[in-house]
């Protein structure tokens, strides 16, 4: 985690505060007054805010959340300089107690003009896209087992005995008499759902698969690559920090 930044020089300072529905705004000067105050912009209304509000001479500061990306690239362009916040590490150094979206804002900005922002490594768009997949494969992966866990309940509920191996077979869950038809056609249900999904997890994700779409020369680089997407956007430093 990098701290430490010089943040002195710029024309704004603004912060971003990432919502699921709407992005909080607000900006500074150097003495630290307002020259935008407090509002919150609707997540279809920022790109549109961005590209007239955001401009070179700015440096913005964004905190780390699922969609912080999305965001990011939309700014890069427009500003002269992007930061982004563990998000976790901004409420202890601010010490917060009270959460408004003005205060919100303000513990950003302050960080942002004192040059002590926690600043996460900024991955490069194939780790992302990388970490993207590796979640996507990761719900593929809950889903089955959730479905897996289903149909041994179905089994524990009638006193039945079946291997794993056997779980899918479709036929022996028709031959069972004591199961119910609504029962039965929920298991159909399952297998049709479990059958779809194991085919998707396991396609395309073998190291050499994600190597070539990944145009690395070296197998080891997508190795680091997946290994790093494992611990997540807060958790990752630059290789560069050593």
């Amino acid at each position: 985690m990098k701290k430490g930044q010089d943040t002195r020089g710029y024309e704004r300072y603004l912060a971003l505060d990432i919502h699921r529905e709407y992005i909080l705004v607000g900006g500074w000067n150097e003495k630290k007054e307002w020259i935008l105050t407090p509002r919150r912009v609707s997540i279809e209304k920022f790109p549109e805010w961005a590209k007239k509000n955001i401009r070179e001479g700015d440096i913005v500061v964004l905190e780390t959340t699922t969609n912080v990306w999305v965001v990011y690239d939309m700014v890069v362009p427009l500003a002269s300089r992007v930061l982004v916040a563990n998000a976790a590490e901004v409420w202890e150094l601010a010490g917060a107690r009270v959460k408004t979206d003005k205060e919100d804002i303000k513990r950003l900005l302050k960080l942002l003009v004192g040059g002590i922002v926690p600043e996460v490594w900024v991955p490069p768009m194939d780790v992302r896209e990388l970490r993207a997949f590796s979640s996507y494969r990761n719900r593929l992966v809950t889903t089955s087992t959730m479905i897996r866990n289903r149909l041994q309940s179905l089994l524990h509920k009638h006193n039945l005995l079946l291997s794993e191996a056997e779980l899918l077979d479709q036929t022996w869950w028709d031959a069972q008499k004591n199961i119910s038809t609504l029962e039965k056609m929920q298991i159909r249900q399952e297998l049709v759902l479990l059958q779809e999904v194991e085919k998707l997890k396991d396609e395309g994700y073998d190291i050499r698969t994600v190597q070539e779409l990944l145009g690395h020369k070296d197998v080891k680089t997508t190795m680091i690559y997946t290994h790093v997407l494992q611990r997540g956007v807060v958790a990752v430093k630059s290789p560069l920090d050593g």
